[in-house]
């Protein structure tokens, strides 16, 4: 397979797991609280984007349960989006697989959970987020990143 179309196959069937993989994460150990998962993040982002709340909340049913489809592409584009970052950086930065991605988890964790999305209002200062939260995302993070390397490095064989 060409170089190319491998780091695309790879990225995006590894941001697919990884996302799997971070979603039963937030089954066991769910970061926010009801209250503040009403509006969750990637929902907040896409209204602060000017998308409106008919739109980031809608839903489809399944099992008699509401599935919020809109943070679901979000939180699969997301993830897809930095397993190929990821592949494609480490490639050049080897030092960034170092961990078997756990490292980089945990480095897009500090760049969005604890700097970007609370300095834009997204999410609350890192101060004023309980630490279920922090615990959760903290790991969560480990262990998706470690997924999409486990995925890259078994698709490599």
């Amino acid at each position: 397979m060409p170089k190319v179309k491998h780091v695309l196959v790879a990225g995006v069937a590894a941001g697919i797991v990884g996302g799997l993989v971070k979603l039963g994460w937030e089954n066991l150990l769910p970061p926010r609280t009801p209250a503040r998962n009403a509006t969750n993040p990637p929902q907040r982002l896409l209204e602060q984007l000017g998308v409106p709340a008919s739109v980031t909340h809608a839903t489809y049913t399944y099992s008699e349960q509401q599935i919020p489809y809109v943070s679901l592409l979000m939180h699969f584009g997301f993830s897809i989006t930095f397993a190929l970052a990821y592949q494609v950086l480490g490639r050049r930065m080897p030092i960034l697989k170092v961990g078997q991605g756990t490292l980089f988890g945990l480095g897009v964790w500090g760049a969005y959970h604890a700097v970007l999305m609370p300095m834009m209002g997204t999410i609350p200062s890192v101060k004023d987020q309980p630490i279920e939260e922090h615990v959760s995302e903290i790991l969560g993070h480990m262990v998706w990143m470690w997924s999409v390397d486990r995925v890259e490095v078994a698709m490599k064989k």
